[in-house]
Formats: structure tokens, C-alpha cells, sequence
């Protein structure tokens, strides 16, 4: 495997777009090694879920399209940013117990630090920002059989 590896994808801002997005990001982790079925792909997925749906939803039709980058870093650091053209940073918002959303932040920030990740937001040179996540990367090692090789 190389030491740097990267994806990215661009989406319209359509409530349809955070399952391609979650998609996406599902099928590359699958193909750089990490199993469909691990706990981790099922919080990344979420963790993906949430902040498309935000860049969808609190852009106010600002951002007629938002972009999920992958990277994964000498296989110890996935890196997951959501990129967006809206300049407003993402606030927690007050949530009623009965309140369907307002919570996507809180979820990803607890479900990344759960994992020893870190998130950050940071503004990008067009105006808008990125909301990523980093994340000790998890897959198992390959064996040369899974590999494809025979073992002697």
C-alpha cells in the first residue's frame, strides 16, 4: 500500500447526496482495506452522514455543492474532511429532548474523540470551510493469502 492515499468527491447539496456520500466513503475504506462490516467503517459512515447532511441542510442554499475528501497517511491516520462554500462555522445548537436535530456536531465530536481522533474546523480560501475528522486508522493487517498470494 502506498504511504499517502486520497479520494475525494464533489455532490450536489441535495438531501440525496448524503447517502452517495456515505456511499463513497464507505466503498473507499472497503478498498484501501478496512472491512464493510468493522465497527469503525460503521462510525465513520455515520460520522460522514452527519456532516454532509450539515453542509446539505445549514448552507441555506448558499453552497450549491460540497466536496468529501479522504486521505489515509502511511496506514496509521484517516483523515475525512467536508468541504462546503457557506462561511459560517458550524455552532452547537440548543436541542429539545423531542427536537429531531441540532445534535450532528455533538455526535461527531463525541463519536471522533471515542476513537482518539480529533476534529477540526478551518476556513478554506474561497470563503467557505472544512469540517474534517482524523482518526487512527484500524484496518487489519492483509495476509498474504487475503492478498491474493499463496501461503507455502
Amino acid at each position: 500500500m502506498a504511504d499517502h492515499q486520497e479520494a475525494s468527491v464533489t455532490l450536489p447539496s441535495d438531501p440525496a447526496s448524503v447517502f452517495a456520500a456515505r456511499k463513497y466513503v464507505s466503498d473507499v475504506l472497503v478498498e484501501w482495506g478496512l472491512p464493510s462490516d468493522a465497527e469503525v467503517a460503521d462510525t465513520v459512515r455515520l460520522i460522514v452522514s452527519e456532516l454532509a447532511t450539515n453542509a446539505v441542510q445549514h448552507t441555506f442554499g448558499q453552497s450549491p455543492t460540497f466536496t468529501v475528501d479522504i486521505a489515509l497517511a502511511r496506514e496509521e491516520l484517516l483523515c475525512i474532511g467536508v468541504t462546503d462554500s457557506h462561511p459560517r462555522f458550524p455552532k452547537r445548537l440548543p436541542a429539545a429532548v423531542q427536537q429531531d436535530n441540532g445534535r450532528g456536531m455533538v455526535i461527531v465530536r463525541w463519536l471522533t474523540a471515542e476513537y482518539g481522533g480529533s476534529l477540526s474546523v478551518r476556513p478554506t480560501r474561497e470563503g467557505g470551510k472544512t469540517v474534517a475528522i482524523e482518526l487512527p486508522w484500524t484496518a487489519p493487517a492483509r495476509s498474504a493469502t487475503a492478498a491474493g498470494r499463496q501461503e507455502p
